[in-house]
């Protein structure tokens, strides 16, 4: 048996920049943070042959062709696990799809991180995050970027840039324990309720960023925005933060229709007459969870003011996707030394 743990991330700015049609061309800078919200992957030994995934539904399969969820039909084949005999279950602190948070995302790096173990055999997470983007984008076909996967992987407060040869650079944003933690107690979050089909927008997003250049400049700002918020936090001003969270998401509702609703307008409105500096839909937009930035003595009357919506707490992540459990089953006669080795590195 064993168990992967994987956080989901909230992006402060830049997103959208991470899709291939405008980094290829531009380039592109993510900033995010992981949460305390997470998706668990167990993967055990089956006793017979076959493949059993249960996810929102479960599915009885002979062979690996025959899963239907297509990201973990393409994680078997990816890692070469086509022999069968194997049950793999996931679990979610949050719903798993449509929300803004990267699951879908987390939940792949934490299914290659679990099936990596299973064959006793560890990734960094570069090459989680690679491989990630690999099944998400390339085989599945998914018409989303690359920040979540690495969000995932790597964990903490970071800033993703993406060059134009596809390579990706992590760095992690260097401020005070004080300014983290103002960061941290300032923000709030919300449901909305509302779940949506992310790839829809992104994949008009992709259309306008590609050959639209009024929205080719808007990114362009909206990456300016990541490089201020990095600046911003180490300059030790976190209610800055709002601020650029304010403007940012005045540009990106207007990329493409579907980013904001007049239900998220109407919500919006009222967190920030109430005190809130600025926030932002997560992930492409359209529902899932508000993010508001509004300082401590002004929240009282945000929550209130929101009192509609239900209000998720939670705190920043250090950590990307961790093997949390590792039972391994009884181990091949032929298994070398070394594989074993590779094994108890995980207990």
């Amino acid at each position: 048996m064993i168990i992967s743990k994987t956080p989901c991330r909230i992006s402060f700015a830049g997103g959208g920049s991470d899709i291939a049609a405008y980094y290829r061309e531009h380039g592109g800078a993510v900033v995010s943070v992981t949460i305390d919200k997470y998706i668990y992957v167990a993967l055990n030994e089956k006793f017979d042959h076959r493949i059993r995934v249960s996810y929102s539904r479960t599915e009885e399969a002979d062979t690996v062709d025959q899963v239907q969820h297509p990201i973990v039909r393409s994680c078997l084949k990816l890692l070469g696990q086509e022999r069968g005999g194997i049950e793999i279950v996931s679990v979610a602190d949050i719903p798993s799809r449509g929300t803004g948070l990267g699951s879908s995302s987390s939940f792949t790096v934490g299914l290659l991180n679990g099936l990596f173990a299973y064959q006793g055999r560890q990734a960094s997470p570069e090459e989680l995050a690679r491989l990630s983007c690999d099944v998400e984008i390339d085989l599945c076909g998914q018409p989303i970027g690359k920040q979540d996967q690495y969000a995932a992987a790597f964990g903490d407060l970071r800033m993703y840039r993406f060059h134009p040869d596809g390579t990706v650079a992590v760095d992690p944003l260097i401020c005070k324990r004080q300014t983290m933690e103002a960061l941290q107690g300032n923000l709030l979050m919300f449901y909305t309720g509302m779940t949506r089909n992310a790839g829809d927008i992104l994949e008009q997003q992709t259309q306008v960023l590609a050959h639209d250049l009024d929205a080719q400049a808007k990114m362009h700002k909206m990456v300016e925005h990541a490089e201020l918020v990095r600046r911003t936090l180490e300059a030790g001003d976190a209610d800055g933060v709002g601020e650029i969270l304010h403007e940012s998401w005045m540009l990106k509702r207007t990329l493409t229709g579907g980013i904001s609703t007049g239900e998220i307008d109407g919500w919006y409105a009222k967190a920030r007459a109430a005190g809130a500096l600025g926030g932002k839909i997560l992930g492409a937009g359209g529902g899932g969870f508000l993010l508001m930035y509004a300082p401590l003595d002004r929240q009282p009357a945000v929550i209130d003011a929101l009192r509609e919506l239900r209000r998720i707490p939670f705190r920043f992540e250090r950590e990307g996707s961790k093997i949390v459990y590792y039972q391994p089953a009884n181990l091949d006669e032929e298994q070398t030394a070394a594989e074993r080795n590779a094994c108890l590195r995980y207990l």
